[in-house]
C-alpha cells in the first residue's frame, strides 16, 4: 500500500539534523534496497532552508511503524513527533508498480 510520510522538523533542528543525517540515510537504505522507499526528499521553506522530510513509501502501516521506531531523526529531536503525517496515496495511472 503506498503512503506519503511527511515530517516537520522541530525549531532549531538543523544542527541536530546534520549530526545524524548519515544515520538517517543508513536507516532508510535497507527499505530502499527492498523497494519500500520509493522516493525521499527534504522539505524546504521559501528561503530554501530545511524544514522537514517527505517519503513516498510502498509498505504497510506496520512497516512504517518499524521504520519510525528506528528513525534517527525522531530519536535525536530533529522531527517533531506531533507533526508527522502518514497519508495513504494512490499513484496516478501509469505510475503504479
Amino acid at each position: 500500500m503506498p503512503f506519503l510520510l511527511k515530517a516537520h522538523d522541530l525549531p532549531d533542528a538543523l544542527a541536530r539534523r546534520m549530526e545524524v543525517r548519515e544515520k538517517h540515510l543508513a536507516a532508510l537504505a535497507a527499505f530502499k534496497d527492498a523497494g519500500k522507499v520509493l522516493y525521499a526528499a527534504a522539505l524546504l521553506n521559501d528561503k530554501g532552508e530545511l524544514t522537514g522530510s517527505m517519503m513516498a513509501l510502498d509498505m504497510t502501516r506496520e512497516e512504517i511503524e518499524t521504520l519510525l521506531a528506528a528513525e534517527p531523526y525522531l530519536h535525536n529531536n530533529v522531527w517533531d513527533p506531533a507533526r508527522i503525517e502518514i497519508i495513504e496515496i494512490r499513484p496516478a495511472p501509469g505510475f503504479q508498480k
